[in-house]
């Protein structure tokens, strides 16, 4: 099936003055720079949805990070609380 598919040895060297055929149509300007500003807007328009966030998030945060931590390692080392836990023995 596959019998002409593959290199074959011809006993020549290629003759690198032919152009390769293209396996697709190319791209025009036209559709390159209307996909790059497809692109970019869309680039635009992440950085905007990842904003900071505001003071009260990052308040909430900071006191999460306080109180899971050692939460956290207080289960990992077998001394968990069975507030937090209930199948904590």
């Amino acid at each position: 099936m596959a019998e002409n598919a593959g290199p074959k040895d011809t006993g020549t060297f290629p003759n690198l003055n032919i152009p390769p055929q293209v396996a697709n149509k190319q791209f025009t300007e036209a559709e390159r720079n209307a996909k790059l500003a497809e692109l970019k807007a869309d680039k635009s328009g992440q950085g905007a949805k990842s904003g900071g966030g505001s003071v009260t998030d990052q308040a909430a945060l900071t006191d999460l990070a306080k109180k899971h931590g050692p939460q956290t390692l207080k289960q990992i080392e077998g001394k968990c609380d069975p507030a937090l836990d209930p199948t904590c023995k």
